[in-house]
């Protein structure tokens, strides 16, 4: 994944943190030297490092610097941020935990009887999935608003990969956060034996399976795109794009935004998603960006696509809906079809699948490629009778009443850069 924050300045500091680990030899060179960095290069011994700088509340800037995982045995080295659960909830954690697991191992290495050997196999196993549901569930880390997360609850009802808030930027952020600082640069390297994917001393972002889902609840925002001049954020379905009035409807894309990077301007949004649609939003770092990304979205150079769920069996392919739609004004933000005073929007449209759940109900999975801006444009023209005809699953607006999320994903960006030239395509993949 793309790291969050911008490399520099802490790049420039971790080149540094490398030839101290070359020159000294040793991974605790700040402290007892005993440590050295020969271990790493047994193979599969190497390590990702990190450096993170932040600024205080004085706005002092503080370094920070973080090794994955566990080294020599270690958890915690001074001089390094510490493992985010502490030494005595860990050893209360192991104390608990590994006696009966050990005792149970005893036992299958003294049973002659094969049978009940197999029994006592399968009672260990049980034993250590409850010993990592209880780890998992110990595991904390702090986000930016300063609530307290555990793995467990991150990953919810996903499978939690091995590893998991034992990589650098975790820690770091989680450390940070804890600590009242404020993260703004990060840069992470490989140090050790190289493998396939890594060379020592070359730089990387942080892994995707592990970290993305412990960093979108730090943060509060997927951040999938990220330079001096723009961001591209991921936003789940429920989130506003911009705060609404009224306190309770302050949280949002741009407000989150704004908490990690304070020097963005207010209205960054270069363009806006419905509360309940997910997918990707563009936002400005700065006036020059928002006014050229304005410029890129009236000029009709960014390439959208969308994925929706539909209600029902969609029998056209392909084709392109072409409606004029404007606002109710005695029930906005309702869309009404006017001809006469509507504005019109165009949508071309692709059948990808049609699907049938457990309980028999067939939806139809639709992409959409919006050719203009329009409020609700894909709702619209996704259920009017003189669009497709059929409501997006979980629409509330223009379909039938659901508990559901409304089944619309914006998957994919592209456009060119409107400052460095370089063409991007940014995707998000779809979360139904």
């Amino acid at each position: 994944m793309n790291a969050p924050l911008p490399e520099y300045p802490a790049k420039t500091h971790a080149h540094y943190l490398i030839h101290l680990l070359k020159s000294t030899g040793f991974i605790d060179f700040d402290g007892p030297c005993n440590i050295p960095t020969a271990s790493l290069f047994a193979p599969g011994a190497g390590r990702m490092f990190a450096v993170m700088s932040a600024v205080d509340e004085e706005g002092h800037e503080v370094l920070l610097k973080a090794f994955s995982g566990h080294l020599a045995g270690r958890r915690t080295i001074a001089g390094w941020v510490a493992h985010p659960m502490d030494e005595h909830t860990y050893h209360a954690y192991l104390s608990q935990h590994d006696p009966p697991i050990k005792e149970m191992s005893r036992a299958i290495d003294a049973c002659g009887d094969e049978e009940q050997k197999e029994s006592l196999v399968h009672q260990r196993a049980l034993l250590s999935q409850h010993a990592l549901m209880e780890y998992n569930s110990r595991f904390c880390l702090t986000a930016i608003d300063g609530s307290v997360h555990s793995l467990s609850s991150i990953f919810a009802n996903a499978p939690i990969p091995t590893g998991s808030g034992e990589c650098c930027a975790p820690k770091l952020f989680s450390w940070a956060f804890s600590h009242g600082l404020r993260p703004t640069s990060l840069a992470e390297f490989y140090y050790g034996s190289d493998t396939e994917e890594r060379r020592c001393g070359h730089f990387y972002g942080p892994c995707t399976e592990r970290c993305r889902p412990i960093l979108t609840t730090l943060l509060g925002l997927d951040i999938r795109y990220h330079d001096h001049d723009l961001i591209i954020v991921n936003k789940p379905s429920g989130l506003l794009t911009v705060p609404g009035n009224g306190p309770e409807r302050l949280d949002s894309v741009e407000t989150r935004i704004r908490r990690l990077f304070p020097a963005t301007p207010r209205q960054c949004a270069a363009h806006r998603l419905d509360m309940d649609t997910s997918g990707l939003v563009i936002v400005a770092k700065h006036k020059q960006a928002l006014s050229a990304m304005h410029r890129l979205f009236r000029d009709q150079a960014v390439d959208k696509e969308y994925e929706a769920l539909l209600e029902g069996i969609v029998h056209q392919q392909t084709g392109t809906v072409t409606l004029p739609f404007r606002a109710d004004r005695t029930n906005r933000p309702y869309q009404v079809y006017d001809e006469q005073t509507g504005v019109w929007g165009s949508t071309e449209y692709e059948r990808l699948a049609v699907e049938k759940d457990a309980d028999g109900v067939f939806t139809t999975r639709m992409r959409f490629f919006p050719l203009t801006g329009r409020t609700h444009q894909i709702r619209l023209h996704a259920s009017h009778p003189k669009g497709l005809g059929h409501p997006i699953v979980g629409d509330r607006l223009y379909g039938t009443l659901s508990d559901q999320r409304l089944m619309l994903h914006a998957k994919r960006l592209s456009f060119v850069h409107p400052f460095t030239g370089t063409a991007l395509a940014i995707e998000a993949e779809t979360p139904f």
